[in-house]
């Protein structure tokens, strides 16, 4: 992993000169710190042009804790124009690594309005093939133990008796899906919480506006997607505290927050399901921050840091 950057860089040298005698680039704009920020740090010295470094979440979050990392993401931020930070949170964990805070710009991520908006739960139930009478719960993310499909499910087994139609259904695929499925035999869960494994990104709408809450409950999250999606298409949102998440969530009357242990889980579960959600509301809320809005936003950003 220390060599990925230099290696990044080295293998992309020739295609970048060549791109950019073609093309007189103005900038480069590289998301995710290490290993892409630190190559396309070292490709805009070689070419001289300015270079706006994006950090996304694991960048980090995470990556700031490898000895061997840590002083790579400090010399690409450092060397950089200027930076992105998806959620303020990040933003303050890059001041902590040593970097000046005017260098860092708060730009956090949007919605697909298009494709995430407030449908009918019912028919998006028939569409899926689940039940129209159930109480859904969906938890969409990698089956990493940083996402907390592990917490939510123990979850789901201390409410079965309060709520005998409660489903849970898990979208997304991983290394930890060995240990989830056994967590749900363990927990004798088999006709009430379903791994569905990878699913097509427009299909997570359905699966979003059929659910009466979706949750989150990462260990380390930038701006997770999920959220915004979720709310975009009037759905509640229970989640941890974990990066942006707040930032996201910045009203009880879109979701609630909870600690990441399974009581904290099981009693904000049952709330969520017990409480009277403006659907509506939710949806109006979240959909105002597009990806067109972002895109201005970046764009206006990376023109500011451009020599004249």
């Amino acid at each position: 992993m220390p060599a990925h950057g230099m290696l990044m860089y080295l293998a992309s040298l020739s295609l970048v000169r060549r791109l950019h005698r073609e093309q007189n680039f103005d900038c480069i704009d590289a998301h995710f710190v290490y290993p892409d920020g630190f190559a396309a740090v070292r490709l805009g010295r070689s070419l001289n042009l300015p270079v706006v470094v994006s950090a996304r979440g694991t960048d980090i979050n995470l990556y700031s804790t490898f000895r061997l990392i840590r002083p790579m993401l400090r010399w690409t931020l450092m060397r950089a124009a200027a930076a992105i930070a998806v959620s303020a949170d990040l933003k303050n964990k890059m001041i902590a690594l040593g970097i000046p805070e005017a260098k860092i710009h708060v730009i956090s991520n949007g919605v697909d309005t298009e494709r995430f908006k407030l449908l009918d739960a019912k028919s998006a139930r028939r569409q899926l093939g689940i039940p129209e009478d159930g109480i859904i719960v969906v938890s969409a993310g990698s089956m990493i133990e940083s996402k907390g499909h592990h917490l939510l499910i123990a979850a789901v087994a201390k409410l079965t008796e309060r709520f005998p139609k409660l489903r849970l259904y898990v979208v997304g695929e991983g290394v930890y899906r060995a240990k989830l499925e056994e967590l749900v035999r363990q927990k004798q869960l088999q006709e009430r919480v379903f791994l569905l494994g990878n699913r097509p990104n427009e299909e997570l709408s359905l699966w979003f506006s059929a659910a009466d809450v979706s949750c989150l409950m990462s260990s380390r999250e930038g701006w997770p997607n999920v959220v915004s999606e979720a709310l975009a298409c009037g759905t509640p949102v229970l989640a941890t505290h974990a990066g942006g998440i707040p930032e996201i969530i910045t009203s009880p009357e879109f979701g609630m927050l909870v600690e990441r242990n399974v009581d904290s889980i099981a009693s904000g579960l049952e709330q969520a399901l017990t409480k009277a959600w403006n659907r509506e509301n939710i949806a109006r809320h979240s959909r105002s921050r597009s990806w067109d809005a972002v895109a201005a936003e970046v764009e206006a950003f990376l023109k500011s840091k451009v020599r004249k």
